[in-house]
């Protein structure tokens, strides 16, 4: 036996609520060596830490005597066992509970002919209608209690129906686990559908591609693609893997994996994501993500792993429905056996009533209410590029008061941009095209904005000669005979006269947080480019719905402060700059200690110790592997206006969760007073916890259908 702490991952197939989930989990960890379990319903995952003692086989045998399937999962996340043995969706007619309950039905409908045709035998044929309904739910609720689950909703129903036989409701008591069948065959529907919202993220991906080798193109698996293989891509096909552009432009549409709604630009060193489709053009891309670690991969995965870590107010629920259904269960019996014994009551009546109590309990719709509406949020957020890590992080943005941004890749582009061409004595056009002749070739993220506008307006771009950088000051050449020096304004008032107006030109832009480079040719300065990396068009916009939402919004950065403070002005947010990793960090902090919930956007590796300390980091798309890790939550394509669509998702699904608490309570309560006072039986009992799960679940489906405002 090793001392290693080792893990072992599985897939669970039916799965409807909480409850089941709990019966695994509580089965599992009676196991010896086993250390901790976590089991999601949603996510059919059950993972299992141990001492390195136990079986796989042990696992699963454990599982399949509650009357679930179970089949072992790698690391990477695909099945390892046989096909006989791995979970597979199933159309609803086909499922196991479908079955039951059109055979229960069957049976029941059965009986009343008989009943009919030959009155004698009504008895009988009702009882037996009961046995085809009851008997797979006795079985469960034996293996649960078997396996340290004594009051399962099964063993409530079963209870119930042999009390309701002995004293003589048969009819009702085989009516009654119809109901029940009928609300677990719903159940089941809901979760199914739940689950099929995040795995057709999956079926995205291309079965296959084309690769490029030696000259030759040829067709292969996709799960079969390296890192380094160079793929074919043709206009209207979808992106196999991940990768980088090497060869092509044309128009990438990425709504199907972050939500964007514009195609996107895509050239030579431009990334592209699995499962996205080229609208136009042929683009060769270079593999950077093997099929297990693609993006929707990561995002199944991700979405898979938040699944099983519970809200907090999912573990209350959880740890209350312990103690609540034991209570319902001695209260039940309290009311069946007192009044007859110190009352004189009737019997039958109060037997009825009790048992009428018991189904009442049946704690189904409360303790699904929360994991349905929180899987059904992270499903829905995943296919709009809202990615959560878990129902505590879905359920903490809620409380966000205060939000502390990045600037560079966060706030604004993260690349500069041309923003102004000033020509003093020649033309705008000759100013951007000298500029650009001299910086072709220089692979600065300036020379390269310069050369992008440049293209962008069709100016055309001579040879230049001699092209020499010349260190701290900028890059002189020869261009069609002429000298020229394209360089900061302090260089090139040494090669030519500024007039005071230019001067003041110069200084407003660089108030305006711009970098300016001046043109000289032959002596005399012809114009300027000014550049800036330009806050994101939502940004503005993103801010201010966070500010309608109550949310104190500001900038941390490292930049300088005269570029933070013109940024900061034009998308109205308040600025701290010149920061380092630390202070970013201990700014998080002072917000928290006045009594801030802060969150933390940010995309680099500077910004991993802020997101750590804040109470929600968020990353924003196309940053750091590190910051992905250390935030709690992702927005995949990177607009501020996604942040405030976290906190209203968040805020969404707590009102979801608390109308589902308010429904699944609210109907309890009222046949608990309406079958005391002799309003209501059984079929109301079991129609109020049917009724109530199959509300709270249709309830929280509706989340799957959520849009940002």
């Amino acid at each position: 036996m090793s001392d290693t702490p080792a893990e072992m991952r599985f897939r669970v197939s039916g799965m409807d609520c909480g409850s089941c989930a709990s019966k695994i989990d509580t089965a599992v960890r009676r196991m010896p060596g086993v250390g901790d379990v976590s089991v999601s319903y949603p996510a059919e995952s059950l993972t299992v830490r141990h001492d390195g003692s136990v079986e796989e086989d042990a696992v699963m045998r454990q599982v399949k005597q509650l009357g679930f399937g179970a089949a072992p999962v790698s690391p990477g996340g695909a099945r390892t066992a046989a096909p006989a043995d791995t979970p597979v969706a199933t159309p609803w007619w086909q499922a196991r509970k479908t079955r039951a309950t059109l055979a229960c039905a069957a049976a029941l409908v059965l009986a009343y002919a008989v009943g009919h045709l030959f009155p004698a035998a009504e008895r009988i044929a009702f009882l037996l209608a009961l046995l085809v309904g009851l008997v797979p739910v006795a079985h469960r609720a034996f293996a649960a209690a078997r396996f340290g689950t004594p009051f399962s909703i099964e063993m409530l129903m079963t209870v119930a129906a042999v009390g309701a036989v002995a004293i003589g409701a048969t009819e009702e008591a085989a009516a009654v686990v119809l109901f029940f069948l009928i609300g677990e065959m719903l159940e089941g529907l809901a979760a199914s559908r739940a689950r099929s919202s995040i795995s057709a993220l999956g079926d995205l991906v291309p079965k296959t591609a084309f690769v490029e080798e030696d000259g030759e193109t040829r067709e292969i698996d996709a799960r079969a693609l390296e890192v380094g293989m160079v793929i074919l891509v043709r206009p209207g096909d979808r992106i196999a893997a991940d990768g980088e552009v090497v060869e092509g432009t044309g128009d990438v549409d990425e709504a199907p994996v972050t939500g964007e709604s514009v195609p996107k630009q895509k050239g030579i060193k431009d990334p592209v994501f699995a499962g996205t489709i080229n609208a136009s053009g042929v683009l060769r891309v270079k593999v950077t993500a093997t099929s297990a670690d693609n993006t929707i991969a990561r995002i199944v995965r991700l979405v898979e792993e938040a699944q099983e870590a519970k809200a907090p107010t999912e573990r209350f629920i959880d740890r209350f429905s312990k103690v609540y259904t034991p209570f319902v269960v001695v209260v039940a019996a309290l009311f069946a056996l007192v009044p007859p014994l110190l009352f004189g009551g009737d019997w039958s009546e109060w037997i009825y009533k009790g048992l009428a109590l018991l189904l009442i309990g049946c704690p189904c719709a409360l303790v699904i209410s929360t994991p349905a509406a929180v899987a059904a949020s992270l499903a829905s957020g995943a296919r709009r590029g809202l990615l959560l890590k878990g129902g505590a992080v879905l359920e903490g943005l809620r409380d966000l008061t205060a939000i502390a941004f990045d600037k560079t890749g966060t706030l604004t582009e993260g690349k500069p941009k041309v923003t102004d061409v000033v020509a003093f004595s020649r033309t705008r056009t000759v100013v951007l095209s000298m500029s650009a002749a001299l910086e072709r070739g220089s692979s600065h993220p300036l020379a390269l904005a310069i050369l992008e506008a440049a293209g962008a307006e069709k100016a055309p771009i001579p040879p230049a000669f001699m092209a020499e950088a010349v260190a701290g000051e900028g890059i002189t050449g020869n261009i069609g005979g002429e000298a020229a020096f394209f360089g900061s304004p302090r260089a090139a008032a040494t090669r030519a006269p500024l007039a005071p107006d230019r001067m003041a030109a110069i200084e407003a832009l660089n108030a305006q947080g711009k970098t300016v480079s001046v043109l000289v040719v032959r002596g005399e300065a012809i114009g300027l480019v000014a550049l800036r990396d330009e806050a994101r068009p939502d940004a503005a916009a993103g801010l201010a719905r966070l500010s309608s939402l109550g949310i104190q919004t500001l900038m941390l950065t490292g930049d300088n402060r005269r570029t933070a403070e013109a940024i900061g002005a034009g998308i109205g947010i308040e600025v701290r700059a010149e920061l380092m990793p630390e202070d970013k960090q201990r700014i998080v902090r002072e917000l928290q200690g006045n009594g801030k919930k802060v969150g933390k956007v940010g995309d680099g590796i500077n910004d991993a110790p802020a997101l750590a300390a804040a109470d929600i980091g968020i990353a924003m798309g196309g940053g750091t592997d590190v910051a992905l890790e250390t935030a709690d939550a992702a927005v995949l394509h990177g607009r501020v206006s996604d942040v405030a669509d976290l906190v209203a998702l968040s805020r969404a699904t707590m009102r979801n969760i608390h109308v589902n608490i308010a429904i699944a309570l609210g109907l309890k309560a009222v046949f608990l007073v309406t079958t005391v006072v002799g309003i209501t039986g059984l079929w109301p009992a079991i129609l109020a916890d049917t009724g109530a799960t199959v509300l709270v679940t249709a309830n929280a489906m509706r989340l799957l259908r959520w849009r940002p405002r």
